[in-house]
């Protein structure tokens, strides 16, 4: 009973863990820019920044999103 309740709801789960996770990703490209995004300079050049506050946050939240999705996807094949 419970696996067939578990099977009927993963694909839900699935479909809102995948758009969490790219809304995520999205929202952390913001701060680049065209030319970056093509492999060109960007205003910040090539180093490292330290992320801070709600950035940080954000980045967490969306390995913690990535990391739910792919076990959601084992646990279909399981089921399958």
């Amino acid at each position: 009973m419970q696996m067939q309740l578990v099977a009927t709801l993963l694909p839900y789960v699935q479909v809102t863990l995948a758009i969490l996770l790219g809304a995520g990703i999205i929202l952390q490209q913001t701060g680049t820019t065209v030319g970056g995004a093509f492999g060109g300079s960007d205003n910040f050049g090539s180093g490292f920044h330290t992320r801070r506050g709600a950035e940080r946050i954000l980045f967490n939240a969306t390995i913690v999103i990535a990391i739910l999705f792919v076990l959601s996807a084992f646990l279909k094949l399981i089921l399958k």
